[in-house]
């Protein structure tokens, strides 16, 4: 069970940009250099809000399974923590479904789903004994936290760009990890 849940991240990455190719097939105006990802579940906007919506919460599905892969093949407490973090985040990703873009905690929830990931991803690869993962995720945190001070043109492009650190995170445990359980 664990070596399948260790590809859980890679596969609600897949998920997510599957559920947002079809959305976006649906509302031909959106632009990722004008809108944000979350303008495809906000009804006021989006035709079909409720893919976009239902696909946030699918793909937390997938990233509240990779965080118990984390979990459970944690060599030690700040890996288990690391992915306590990540599986907090998978919350924080299901509410951006549920507070899609246009109600009042849409902000708040969606900034939080990316700290409490980045968060986890630094404190998981901290507790790592391999040096590729645990340097990894620090350079994949200082990334993210790099992407925070550029002048992005539109909401989707900074998020698109923080999405694609988190595939490669889970890339590199999917790849990479050592633990004795995988």
């Amino acid at each position: 069970m664990l070596k399948v849940l260790r590809y859980a991240g890679i596969a609600g990455g897949i998920v997510y940009w599957l559920f947002v190719a079809w959305s976006i097939g649906r509302n031909p105006w959106f632009s990722f250099f004008d809108n944000a990802l979350s303008d495809l579940g906000d009804p006021s906007k989006a035709s079909s809000p409720w893919i976009y919506n239902y696909g946030l919460m699918v793909t937390a599905i997938f990233v509240l399974w990779f965080s118990l892969y984390l979990i459970l093949a944690a060599e030690n407490k700040i890996q288990t923590v690391g992915g306590a973090y990540i599986s907090i985040s998978a919350i924080f990703l299901a509410l951006i479904g549920i507070f899609h873009g246009g109600t009042r905690p849409h902000v708040f929830v969606s900034t939080y789903f990316f700290v409490q990931f980045f968060l986890g991803m630094l404190i998981y690869g901290a507790g790592t004994k391999g040096r590729l993962i645990r340097h990894g995720s620090a350079l994949l945190f200082a990334f993210a936290l790099l992407g925070t001070f550029i002048d992005w043109p539109s909401a989707a492009l900074i998020e698109t760009y923080e999405i694609a650190l988190i595939m490669v995170f889970s890339l590199l445990i999917a790849r990479w990890d050592e633990s004795i359980f995988a």
